[in-house]
């Protein structure tokens, strides 16, 4: 177990890393390190596949935007915070070995970049909404995350849902690729499990092999000068932003 992920063994050398910071799993320094350095403990100790799981009904709400206001003008902190975030994204990318998301509720900002850094993508069915909603807070999806989402679903309902900030449900996310099964919330971890258990009994050096050359796109998209962190957070001190950002946290408050 590390800092706010439960890691969780399956049959098979599958391991389950679980986010456990209720209520919503708000990505904070502390759990997004937690998983970045998670996935790597998971690999030495000779994980085979992987799955991120949560708690139902939310996946992850994304950054957590209170703990980012609560910096201030510290703009290192606020830095180290985003930093932290991307060392997960990362982790996810670039694991050796397969990593199915097992969304079990909702997927909004933060939580879909995570999602979109796994191989496969299985969703709860219901009401739970997934996609990248920063124009409703006054910030532009960096460049390389706006690639993750492309390579999904494709250049222009990718813009269309950029532009806008949407987010589908799950039916609908399956309808367009933003996520590959949909099944009851009960059964997404044993579903992302399945789906692991069925890629693993494929020879595995051509697997892994043809894996890595298959996401070389997905991995480049996420290198610093893609993500351009320092005019994302001069982004996020704009008078507009922080409007929508402290507006966001009253609603989340009532």
């Amino acid at each position: 177990m590390t800092a706010c992920i439960e890691t969780v063994p399956h049959a098979g050398g599958i391991f389950e890393l679980r986010m456990a910071r209720p209520p919503v799993n708000a990505l904070d320094p502390d759990l997004c390190g937690g998983l970045r350095d998670a996935v790597k403990a998971a690999v030495d100790g000779g994980a085979r596949g992987l799955v991120l799981s949560s708690a139902a009904k939310v996946f992850s709400a994304g950054l957590d935007v209170p703990h980012l206001l609560s910096l201030g003008d510290d703009r290192a902190a606020l830095m180290h915070a985003w930093e932290t975030f991307f060392d997960a994204a990362r982790a996810l990318a670039g694991a050796p070995v397969p990593v199915v998301a097992a969304i079990a509720g909702h997927a909004p900002a933060g939580g879909c970049v995570l999602a979109l850094c796994c191989d496969y993508r299985v969703m709860a069915s219901g009401p739970y909404r997934v996609g990248l909603n920063e124009t409703q807070v006054g910030l532009a999806a960096p460049e390389g995350v706006q690639r993750l989402l492309r390579r999904v679903v494709g250049p222009y309902r990718a813009e269309r849902m950029l532009v806008s900030g949407e987010m589908v449900e799950a039916e609908d996310a399956l309808r367009i690729g933003l996520v590959d099964e949909v099944v009851d919330i009960d059964s997404v971890v044993k579903r992302s499990v399945v789906w692991l258990e069925l890629l693993l009994a494929l020879p595995r050096e051509a697997m892994l092999a043809t894996r890595a050359m298959a996401r070389t796109d997905l991995v480049e998209a996420l290198q610093p000068q893609h993500i351009q962190l320092e005019r994302f957070i001069e982004a996020w001190y704009r008078p507009d932003c922080q409007q929508a950002l402290q507006a966001l946290v009253a609603r989340l408050g009532k």
